[in-house]
């Protein structure tokens, strides 16, 4: 759907090309520019890939719970040195030449065992020796299968925790991805209504430079019959070159914001945008409290607030895991054998059997072990302290959200009205100052009125979705269909 919505937008920009130049008319809703910012910006692209990049730290993390194969081979070694021997003949010791060519292979099958933290490994070994002196002998060693565990018993198990933290932190990209989306609608939303003040700045100016000149040809002609003080032609005439100077500003304003809104969608320069203002807005109403569940469950934050809990609770666990005895085994069982021919090297292999019991027993240490669990405890609890506030803030900052939401959706409503009745004003106003029935103070007040009445309603309504994203953002839910806000994961893994 998003891509027929896309190829759409696309469509309305090549028939809307200009016939003149290369410029592009582009007239577009808040809907199109919120759906081209979520395709095609620099933000889009940076919010996609930080989220592939999440997803592939996650895949890191499963694949060391899987069984890993590594072949390690040494195919030359080549080594010539000098080494002091004792001479039988002469009874002397005396420096000789020896050389030797070395090759090494081993194939190993390692396995992370996530329940002890320990690690289980099957290896295959095999390795020659060449003497290039003398006689030049070959000697071969052969590992055919070897069986080992290795594991530390200080009672801190890195899998374990890795096991918690790691499924909640890619849960949570998730949902920072789905945030960022919503970040994303609000920066074009008020990028949008930035070009849509620029407009209407614009439009206002171009009917004032209008107005002025107008209402300057009918003083000067009332000025010639006496109708008129020069006062009040001086003040025209005044009028006539502020409303020229707003027209200059105004149009850079315009350039400014078209150009900024170009650049975060992703559009080439030339193109100039027009904005359909939206006319109407959802008749919607947000509870608070369900806002605050809806928030408890879905936003990002209450999972990171989780995971800096869970890694405080792990800084702990390791620094208790180094106060007293810290012992370690590593147990091996295998097969060996050697022979001076290759086709001999697996012939009868013997046993091989290794076991070491490791004990770290710290004696004096100057209170170093306790003073770095004593600090991982005090940071927990600084981090215990700061969750429970952040926690309270952002409930705070949700119910604040909703009544400002709840109460714009009267203001829009109202400064529409109030625009209405501006205009009908001026329009009156207007026609009753053509007749000389009202004064240039009269007339200029009922055109401030209107301006201002224009602009109002777009702040109004700027505000408003400004809020309804801002909301959408917080809880991650969308109350207009009354259901959670998804990404298609899968298909943003395959670009």
């Amino acid at each position: 759907m998003k891509s027929k919505y896309l190829l759409s937008i696309l469509f309305t920009v090549l028939i809307g090309q200009s016939t003149k130049g290369q410029d592009k008319q582009l007239k577009l809703s808040l809907e199109d520019v919120i759906e081209l910012a979520s395709s095609q910006s620099l933000d889009a692209f940076r919010n996609e890939n930080m989220f592939r990049a999440s997803y592939w730290e996650f895949r890191y993390f499963k694949a060391d719970r899987l069984p890993s194969l590594s072949l390690e081979a040494t195919p030359l070694d080549f080594n010539r040195y000098r080494n002091r021997e004792y001479n039988f003949q002469t009874n002397e010791e005396e420096y000789v030449q020896r050389e030797y060519l070395n090759a090494d292979f081993g194939l190993s099958l390692n396995q992370n065992v996530a329940l002890t933290g320990g690690r289980l490994f099957l290896r295959s070994e095999l390795g020659m020796v060449k003497n290039l002196n003398g006689d030049k002998n070959n000697s071969y060693q052969s590992t055919p299968i070897s069986i080992g565990y290795q594991q530390e018993l200080n009672g801190y198990n890195r899998l374990r925790w890795e096991a918690k933290i790691e499924p909640l932190k890619y849960e949570k990209a998730k949902k920072v991805f789905i945030e960022s989306r919503e970040n994303l609608s609000i920066k074009a939303t008020r990028r949008f209504f930035n070009l849509v003040s620029a407009e209407i700045n614009l439009s206002i100016a171009e009917n004032n430079k209008a107005s002025a000149d107008t209402l300057y040809k009918i003083g000067q002609g009332r000025f010639q019959v006496g109708t008129v003080t020069q006062d009040e032609l001086l003040n025209l005439q005044l009028s006539q070159l502020r409303a020229e100077q707003a027209l200059n500003t105004t149009k850079l304003g315009l350039l400014r914001a078209q150009a900024e809104l170009n650049s975060f969608l992703g559009l080439d320069k030339n193109t100039k945008v027009s904005c359909i203002v939206p006319s109407e807005i959802p008749k919607l109403e947000v509870k608070a409290g369900e806002a605050i569940a809806q928030a408890l469950d879905n936003n990002p934050e209450i999972l990171n607030q989780q995971q800096q809990l869970l890694q405080e609770d792990r800084q702990v666990a390791e620094a208790k895991s180094e106060i007293g005895l810290n012992t370690s085994i590593y147990a091996l069982y295998g097969l060996d054998q050697s022979a001076k021919e290759l086709e001999n090297v697996y012939d009868d292999p013997d046993r091989s059997q290794r076991f070491r019991l490791g004990v770290n027993i710290p004696i004096v240490d100057w209170g170093r072990r306790k003073g770095r669990y004593q600090m991982a405890e005090y940071s927990r609890e600084v981090v215990k302290a700061t969750v429970r506030q952040a926690r309270i803030d952002f409930e705070q900052d949700i119910v604040q959200t909703v009544m400002e939401f709840n109460l714009q959706g009267d203001q829009v409503r109202n400064a529409a009205l109030a625009d209405t009745v501006a205009q009908k004003g001026f329009e009156v106003t207007f026609q009753r100052f053509l007749i000389g029935k009202v004064d240039v103070i009269n007339l200029n007040q009922a055109r401030n009125d209107l301006e201002q009445a224009r602009k109002d309603y777009v702040l109004a309504l700027n505000a408003y979705w400004d809020y309804y994203y801002s909301i959408r953002r917080l809880t991650l839910y969308d109350f207009a269909n009354d259901e959670p806000l998804t990404e298609e994961y899968d298909e943003i893994l395959k670009n």
